[in-house]
């Protein structure tokens, strides 16, 4: 009855590019400093989602397809935490 409820996502198991890979491809497209990184399961698919803070202190979120290293979206941040 229980015996499938521990089991992992398919999609968490097939990450292809490391962190340190999507952080360079991150601030290959917005040079900066790194403030944080976290991956998230967004619509089943594997995403990291990373912070930078550029020179003139403006925060971007650069959204990186974990599996290919494919950019998927790239936002300035509004309010600073």
């Amino acid at each position: 009855m229980y015996s499938n409820y521990y089991q992992v996502p398919r999609a968490v198991t097939q990450q292809r590019i490391t962190m340190q890979q999507a952080q360079e491809i991150a601030l290959a497209r917005v040079p900066g400093q790194i403030v944080h990184v976290d991956m998230d399961l967004e619509h089943g698919v594997m995403v990291y989602e990373i912070f930078i803070q550029t020179a003139d202190n403006r925060l971007f979120e650069v959204e990186i397809l974990a599996r290919s290293g494919r950019i998927l979206s790239v936002e300035e941040e509004d309010d600073v935490d």
